[in-house]
């Protein structure tokens, strides 16, 4: 009898488990691994591939991982989401403060860059805690992305038409 593949979500479920087993934070997790704590958490959601020299210090971290959490983990993930997450106030709030500044940061990266585009690729993303100057709680959102430049379409630059095809 074959055994069936896990799906995503049970997978997801399992790897939240082991966290939440840990004791540990993302953050504290992100501290022992080398990793921003966000891209612990796209690890643990399936939404990020597990590098193999990073599985040898998650495993570390994360004892109670087992070799099929980590051969999942290794697989490149379909990164995918709800669409009813936007329903999360968190998640809502989110795609409310990028749609509302998001022109405002596009002119920015055009102004200080040229036309181009910041990679989400190519990307770092962090969630930090800190203090504000009335002394509540704030919380910092920060995208470190690589800029990449639109690049003008001339014929000239296709490798495809560089060299005739010879027959």
């Amino acid at each position: 009898m074959e055994s069936e593949t896990p799906t995503k979500a049970s997978v997801v479920k399992s790897l939240m488990k082991v966290k939440q087993d840990s004791g540990k934070t993302f953050s504290q997790i992100a501290q022992e691994t080398g990793l921003t704590n966000v891209y612990v958490a796209q690890l643990l959601r399936r939404q990020a591939h597990l590098k193999p020299d990073t599985a040898l210090k998650l495993r570390a971290t994360l004892p109670g991982l087992t070799d099929a959490h980590i051969n999942h983990m290794m697989q490149p993930p379909l990164r995918s989401y709800d669409p009813s997450i936007i329903q999360d106030p968190t998640v809502y709030r989110l795609n409310e403060a990028v749609m509302h500044f998001g022109e405002s940061i596009k002119e920015i990266i055009n102004e200080e860059y040229g036309d181009g585009i910041m990679s989400a690729i190519d990307f770092f993303c962090s969630v930090d805690k800190v203090q504000g100057v009335d002394g509540k709680d704030r919380v910092v959102v920060t995208f470190d992305g690589k800029y990449l430049p639109h690049t003008e379409h001339k014929v000239e630059n296709m490798v495809s038409r560089l060299k005739p095809q010879k027959e």
